[in-house]
């Protein structure tokens, strides 16, 4: 997948915002930019770290937010373990091992990038990583999400405390949002 290069980031967008005091919608700006996500090499790697993280009253399930498209290095001592120098891993919550690779049908569907997703996630594994695959249906049906979304709050030591069925009204509504425009091949 060819990296573009960022429009702008975070920080610009809120010193752009900060430098207009009297703009109208200046403060929602302002409270937008926390959870502005950095980093992510597709729409869905937005969309999936908007769900698991932003705080339940906006849908989310308020798990820390990943360091998105983190590499991990390969030491030498552990070269025979692996191919390659270093692994990318689409969310990452380092300090709990545990690494999301989003499969999309785009991407991952050419035999020599399943050949090399393949190895990559097997030297995360004898690295000491759990490596969780995501599909696009996974993250499409709330059901399997939801699934999905305990299984990373477990892995990464956050306890659920949603109370229904007013999170699950919301959360509906944050994935209506998100998902709106979205097109089918990613």
């Amino acid at each position: 997948m060819r990296r573009e290069v960022a429009l702008s980031s975070a920080a610009k967008l809120r010193a752009f915002v900060e430098a207009a005091p009297r703009v109208n919608g200046r403060a929602k700006a302002l409270r937008a930019l926390d959870y502005v996500v950095e980093g992510a090499a597709s729409p869905m790697e937005t969309v999936l770290t908007l769900l698991l993280c932003l705080p339940y009253r906006l849908g989310g399930y308020g798990i820390e937010r990943p360091q998105l498209n983190y590499q991990v290095n390969v030491t030498n001592r552990q070269r025979k373990l692996a191919d390659r120098g270093y692994c990318e891993c689409d969310l990452c919550w380092p300090g709990s091992r545990l690494a999301v690779e989003y499969d999309s049908a785009l991407y991952h569907l050419d035999p020599e990038r399943q050949e090399s997703d393949a190895r990559r996630r097997a030297t995360l594994v004898s690295l000491g990583f759990t490596v969780l695959t995501v599909s696009r249906m996974q993250v499409m049906d709330s059901g399997s999400f939801n699934q999905l979304a305990r299984q990373i709050a477990n892995l990464t030591g956050k306890r659920l405390r949603y109370v229904d069925p007013g999170f699950t009204r919301v959360h509906l509504a944050l994935r209506e949002e998100l998902f709106q425009g979205m097109g089918g091949s990613e």
